[in-house]
């Protein structure tokens, strides 16, 4: 009885699953959350194959997904996802009743004020703490999707297309989603867990059959033209070979250099500052993989789908990510804090760059940060991880401009370039995201003490530096309007993953 009420309080949602977390070890939200994706994938495969839109209304399909979606909210989380439906259903009488000129601030204060209280209650209040499948994960989900269609919405009936970017114009909405499109839209059960964020007019040519048709290419086969109908069956058994990875890796790994070892005071005494830097690197090498299996598992539920569906490459093979969230290479590659950051949760990216920094009339980079940090949540180390972000940012800004230059000339001191590059890349994003995994202010202190806030004064004192020299080397005004003016916008790659130039 003991360990059935203990259990209650880890998890809000079903406890049918309860003797096999008991035989797993794993907590019952974890398991809850692990069977809703499995059969969210097998639904997927099924939905697909028997709900085609070839042979089934539109109307039906939306339907199934969103029954579907609301099915596995229910099981996860018990009433706490009536919270997910009454901000969904605020948010559409919004779009319905309000002038299309406010309706993106309205529904975007309405959206993170309502995550921001929930925080607040499940953090502060309850004292929920964090676990792996809390409802607020969802409720941030849902809050992108939210906001992203209010803005499309703005962009299609209010603004005037010229004055668009061509993403914009590609992804402006014209006419008000009907109410089952808008619930099947944000509720989805392939999306409703761990997203990722999907375009409103890409999720309603998905429902409609035109996802693939839209961007599918004819190929000369024996001298015949014919289309091609690509499979998402090996996309999705890659992904799901990704995900058994990342299971082996978390349990033989990371289990063994847990995180809150970086602030244990007896390893502080003992260890060296190199000792020190070298464990706060690979433990925080070691917490990527959970991010990646949540990540790369939903994606392969969409995929299964049939939605993902990018292009055909030049080797003739289909490629499906559209809806792609992570590049695990590219992370683990990375030899700057911008690259490292356009492959990392790339959909939030996206939505941060649409929502926030494309419109911000000035201080653009401060407020996006802001936003992420306000968006994730209230711990204070989200804030310390994302306000410390941005002199890093700055500084790799400068040295890329400045400095990467005088390397180019030759591919070996490239190659020893990237390679140093490579290494402070990573150690910085260790220093900046230890605060997201501590997230108290006192283990975030501890730390960065333990580190003699190295990277702050190196990244502010970098900054000052280049950024004088720069402007010692800046043309004369007219010319700077010039070159100003000439710089291009962000845009979507044609993978389906965006460059976010804020990073």
């Amino acid at each position: 009885m003991d360990d059935t009420m203990e259990a209650s309080f880890k998890s809000t949602g079903a406890l049918w699953l309860l003797p096999l977390s008991e035989y797993s070890g794993f907590p019952v939200d974890q398991v809850n959350f692990m069977a809703s994706q499995l059969f969210a994938l097998v639904a997927a495969f099924w939905f697909r194959l028997y709900l085609s839109p070839t042979h089934t209304n539109p109307l039906v399909r939306h339907a199934v997904a969103a029954l579907f979606g609301a099915a596995i909210l229910i099981f996860c989380f018990g009433w706490y996802a009536s919270h997910m439906l009454m901000v969904v259903l605020v948010s559409y009488l919004i779009i319905i009743k309000s002038d299309i000129d406010n309706v993106h601030r309205y529904t975007m204060v309405w959206a993170i004020g309502y995550l921001t209280a929930c925080q607040v209650i499940r953090v502060y209040i309850f004292n929920y703490g964090i676990l792996s499948t809390d409802f607020s994960g969802p409720l941030m989900g849902v809050t992108q999707k939210l906001t992203s269609l209010a803005f499309q919405l703005h962009d299609g009936m209010h603004k005037n297309p010229d004055k668009l970017r061509p993403e914009q114009k590609r992804l402006a909405v014209n006419q008000r989603p009907s109410l089952m499109e808008y619930l099947s839209y944000n509720l989805n059960f392939m999306s409703v867990l761990v997203g990722p964020c999907s375009d409103y007019k890409d999720y309603i040519d998905f429902i409609e059959g035109r996802h693939i048709s839209s961007r599918l290419h004819s190929h000369t086969f024996n001298g015949y033209k014919k289309p091609l109908e690509p499979s998402p069956v090996r996309a999705v058994c890659e992904k799901l070979l990704i995900c058994t990875g990342c299971v082996l890796f978390f349990l033989i790994v990371t289990r063994s250099l847990p995180i809150k070892y970086n602030v244990d005071p007896e390893f502080l005494t003992n260890a060296t500052f190199p000792t020190r830097l070298i464990y706060a690197f690979f433990s925080v090498q070691a917490s990527r993989p959970k991010f990646y299996f949540a990540w790369t598992l939903a994606d392969a539920v969409n995929i299964a789908a049939g939605y993902g569906f990018s292009r055909i490459d030049e080797n003739g093979r289909s490629s499906w990510d559209l809806l792609c969230n992570v590049n695990i290479l590219g992370i683990e590659t990375a030899t700057s804090y911008k690259s490292f950051i356009d492959n990392w949760n790339i959909r939030t990216g996206a939505w941060l760059k649409t929502v926030c920094y494309d419109r911000a009339p000035r201080y653009r980079l401060a407020l996006t940060f802001i936003l992420s940090a306000l968006w994730h949540g209230l711990y204070p180390g989200y804030y310390f991880t994302f306000l410390t972000a941005i002199p890093i940012t700055m500084a790799a800004r400068a040295i890329r401009k400045s400095i990467r230059p005088f390397f180019l000339g030759s591919k070996v001191v490239k190659c020893g370039y990237d390679i140093v590059t490579w290494a402070a890349t990573q150690l910085a994003i260790c220093y900046t995201v230890m605060p997201f995994l501590l997230l108290a202010v006192e283990p975030t202190i501890i730390y960065y003490r333990s580190m003699y806030f190295h990277v702050h004064i190196l990244s502010i004192l970098t900054t000052a530096i280049l950024h004088q020299k720069s402007k010692a080397r800046e043309p004369s005004a007219p010319n700077k309007r010039s070159f100003s003016s000439d710089r291009s916008p962000a845009q979507c790659n044609n993978n389906g993953t965006h460059t976010n130039k804020y990073f």
